[in-house]
C-alpha cells in the first residue's frame, strides 16, 4: 500500500470541504424556498408602548388567498402622536391610511394620508393625535390598494388588498 503524499492528501481535504459546501448550500436553498411566507409587520408606538400590527385582511393582489387578523389596540394618549414603522415591503408600495378622528359629540372625522406626503421609501410615519383643539384621534388603517373595476358600471375605484387595523382610543 503507498503512502499518500502531503499534496494528495491536501487535494482530499480542499475536495472534502468543496462536497460539504455544495451539500450545505444545497440544503440551506431548499430550506429557504420552502419556508413559509410571513405576512408585513408594522410596528406601532406611543407613549413608551410599542405594538406590532399584523394584518386585519391581506389577499394577493389578484384578491385571491385572502387571510384575516384583528384590530390592534394602543392607547394614545392627547398630545402624543402615533409613530408607525413600516416594512420596506409597505414603505416601498403605494400606500394610504385612513386616519380617523372623533369630535367631543363623538361625529367622526376622516383623513387620508398617503406614501405621497412622505419621502420616497419613508420607513416611518408619525401621525398627530390632536392636530386640532377638538380633534381626538380613535383609529388608523393603512391600506394596500389596487385598481379594481365594477363590472356592472365600468367605473374604476381603488380597492384594499391589505390593511393594517390600529384603534388608538383609550
Amino acid at each position: 500500500m503507498s503512502k499518500l503524499g502531503p499534496r494528495a492528501i491536501g487535494a482530499l481535504v480542499v475536495a472534502a470541504l468543496l462536497v460539504f459546501t455544495v451539500a450545505f448550500v444545497g440544503v440551506l436553498v431548499a430550506l429557504v424556498r420552502n419556508a413559509d411566507e410571513h405576512d408585513p409587520v408594522i410596528t406601532a408606538y406611543a407613549h413608551g408602548k410599542t405594538v406590532n400590527i399584523t394584518p386585519y385582511v391581506y389577499c394577493s393582489v389578484q384578491m385571491e388567498d385572502c387571510r384575516y387578523g384583528q384590530t390592534v389596540e394602543l392607547q394614545v394618549p392627547k398630545d402624543y402622536p402615533l409613530q408607525l414603522s413600516l416594512p420596506k415591503q409597505i414603505a416601498d408600495a403605494p400606500w394610504l391610511a385612513q386616519v380617523v378622528y372623533a369630535l367631543p359629540n363623538g361625529d367622526r372625522v376622516d383623513r387620508v394620508i398617503s406614501h405621497a406626503d412622505f419621502p420616497a421609501g419613508a420607513l416611518a410615519v408619525t401621525i398627530d393625535s390632536h392636530p386640532e383643539p377638538d380633534l381626538r384621534l380613535v383609529g388608523v388603517e393603512l391600506q394596500l390598494p389596487i385598481l379594481a373595476k365594477d363590472k356592472d358600471t365600468g367605473k374604476e375605484f381603488y380597492l384594499p388588498h391589505a390593511a393594517w387595523s390600529i384603534s388608538t382610543a383609550a
